[in-house]
């Protein structure tokens, strides 16, 4: 076994390699970037050494560096996590060249599975179905869109070196083939240096159910059972789960050793993941890909089966045979994965950068587990994804497991920026997702129900917030002059964050620890006590606890079910709206300016893309917010721009 092994990532799955390296016994080197230099994963493992600058081009994906590093501190192996370099065969030929030992499958099998029109010609020859489309290597735009045409619409529209949903575009009608080509193809080039594609024809209703695989050097080849990973955005996995709901074993088992019979066409070594969809309507399944690394949803895997699948990984890397064989392997239980993002989904999924001021995750456990890369006071950039933790739960059935999830997500509290929690909510207690009719248009299905903004903050909530206002006894309330067994009034004024034009003025009365609250003409009359953030109130006979957390004008609550903010209004504070005028559209988050696709002067609808943004390797399209004209753009294709930058100059109508 290894003595010394070096992580090529970062964040979350760094430090989950790290917790199991260290279990072994084995130490760990950690590479750096400017931008993560104080990281948690820096800090677990027990070397660390700085590779560039903040953008992964600088850093993650500098293979040369990180195998001299590897060398320089004696690491034996490299351990490639997921993302970055981890399907990339340079980086692996890199690493055998100079004797160390890359923790993943031999680079043949990296270059066979790595294009996806090559992987799906090596499956077609061994026998394992594939979705009717074009995996050839004619990429002129109109061919490519007769091909389209020929197979009937929608059609789906893939980078061949493609993950993680980038460089994807369903296309419903052929008029909108060439621009959905252009962009997937410029996605896919600025996410993995290479803009080849394929188009397939895009079932109307899959369910995407992937197998996890094992392989050793001894010829042993194994499936750990299966993940559906239907419910995505964007084709972006949001929930995980395993097993499957409704798999009979029949159909596991042949899903299985055609995963299997996958691996086995590469001479597949170490973990792997094929990714298959499953037509609702007929049942049948089809080949989508390899994944020829760990998946980032593996821990349900784990929670089902009780293996640590990064300590196979090692041991397989370091020679030894698999663990486990075939018969051995066995389900118990049932295991969900929600992915807690720092981003909108009401504005779109924009992705949210900056300081994670307050961060309680849900106490961990047999049954809740929080696999993170991050602790409070850390910031999310704008350099890579913005995922904040993986939070799994496990338990006995899918129904136990459910409730687990649902409980974990209210417990989850976060303040400093904006996350996904409410909708990761509201999603898990949604009848389709409780009743596993899943497939992988479920979230755009219902997303009047999933995506509707949280109704506004109600009377009690502004009543419990004003009450804990004046217990946290802040430089506002000393101003206030409470005073022993006499009354003291004042008013409090709180500002609707989601709507600017929208505050509340709050009576509120203290006398002998009781307070009096007024709000919208509303009577509430409560005794509380605040410990630390907790606030603990009885309102007419009704015992409630709720979280407070202030941080600058902000104030958060946290209820069993429920997350409101509000601002606390501050009457000195200069207004400095309308110093721009309010036609200047800013940038939602830091980016590229990818393209320009309207002409100063010209007249536009409300809704017509005016410019895309690249932010995290995705693209986003600034609309214009009503009719009206383009008066000026201040950034050009390729500028750079930071969070909350004019971008354009548009006068409404």
């Amino acid at each position: 076994m290894f003595t010394k092994i070096l992580i090529a990532n970062r964040g979350e799955i760094a430090c989950r390699v790290i917790k199991t390296a260290r279990r072994m016994g084995i130490r760990t080197v950690a590479v750096y970037s400017d931008a993560d230099r104080d990281a948690l994963f820096v800090r677990l493992a027990d070397e660390a050494v700085h590779i560039g600058g903040a953008p992964a081009a600088e850093s993650y994906l500098q293979a040369e560096r990180i195998v001299e590093v590897a060398k320089r501190t004696g690491a034996q192996a490299v351990h490639p996590g997921y993302g970055f370099l981890s399907e990339n065969e340079g980086f692996a030929e890199a690493c055998a060249r100079e004797g160390i030992v890359f923790i993943g499958p031999p680079v043949s099998a990296i270059a066979a599975m790595g294009s996806k029109s090559e992987a799906k010609k090596l499956m077609e020859a061994a026998g394992v179905p594939l979705v009717p489309g074009y995996h050839g290597d004619e990429q002129a735009p109109d061919f490519l869109r007769q091909q389209a045409d020929q197979m009937g619409y929608p059609v789906l529209i893939k980078a061949s070196a493609g993950g993680g949903g980038k460089g994807m575009r369903i296309v419903e009608k052929s008029e909108d083939f060439i621009a959905a080509l252009e962009s997937c193809q410029r996605e896919a080039r600025a996410s993995f240096g290479s803009d080849h594609v394929l188009v397939e024809k895009y079932l109307q209703k899959p369910r995407h159910i992937e197998i996890q695989v094992f392989a050793d050097t001894h010829g042993n080849t194994v499936y750990l059972f299966e993940r559906d990973c239907s419910v995505q955005r964007r084709h972006q996995k949001v929930l995980e789960e395993a097993p499957a709901p409704n798999m009979g074993e029949t159909r596991r088992r042949d899903m299985g050793e055609a995963a299997c019979a996958a691996a086995r066409a590469v001479n597949y070594v170490g973990a792997g993941t094929v990714e298959f969809i499953v037509d609702t309507t007929d049942d049948r399944f089809y080949f989508m890909e390899m994944n020829t690394r760990l998946q980032v949803e593996h821990p349900v895997t784990e929670m089902i089966t009780g293996l640590d699948l990064v300590e196979w990984q090692l041991r397989v890397a370091a020679g030894e045979t698999l663990p486990k064989q075939q018969a051995e392997l066995v389900i118990h239980g049932h295991a969900i994965e929600a992915r807690v993002y720092a981003e909108d989904p009401y504005k779109g999924f924009l992705p949210a950068t900056g300081t994670l001021h307050t961060l309680r995750p849900p106490a961990e456990s047999a049954y809740v587990r929080v696999d993170t890369g991050v602790v409070e006071g850390d910031t999310i950039t704008p350099f890579y994804d913005p995922m904040i933790a993986k939070l799994i739960v496990w338990d006995e059935n899918r129904e136990t497991a459910l409730a687990r999830m649902e409980r974990a997500l209210s417990e989850y509290q976060v303040v400093g920026l904006t996350t996904n929690l409410p909708f990761l909510h509201r999603l898990v207690t949604h009848h389709a997702f409780a009743t596993a009719d899943l497939d992988t248009g479920l979230i755009a299905r219902y997303q009047d129900t999933l995506l509707t903004p949280p109704p506004a903050i109600s009377a009690e909530e502004l009543a419990l917030l004003a009450v804990a206002e004046v217990l946290a006894d802040n430089p506002d309330s000393r101003r206030a002059s409470w005073r022993l067994n006499s009354v003291a009034q004042r008013s409090l004024r709180f500002d609707d964050l989601e709507d600017a034009d929208r505050h509340w003025t709050v009576q509120i009365s203290q006398q002998n620890g009781q307070f009096c609250v007024i709000v919208d003409q509303q009577r509430f009359e409560l005794s509380a006590e605040r410990q630390g953030a907790r606030l603990i109130a009885t309102l007419n006979g009704h015992r409630r606890q709720v979280d407070v957390f202030a941080q600058g004008a902000q104030r958060v609550l946290f209820s069993a079910t429920r997350r409101v903010a509000v601002n606390r209004h501050n009457p000195f504070a200069v207004n400095a709206a309308g110093v721009h005028g309010d036609t200047h559209l800013k940038a939602p988050m830091p980016g590229r300016v990818v393209a320009l696709l309207a002409e100063v002067g010209s007249r536009v609808e409300k809704g017509s893309p005016l410019m895309i943004l690249e932010a995290m390797k995705m693209e986003h399209t600034i609309s214009a917010p009503a009719d009206g004209v383009v008066q000026e753009f201040y950034f050009a294709a390729g500028d750079q721009v930071g969070d909350g930058d004019d971008l354009v100059d548009f006068m409404a109508d």
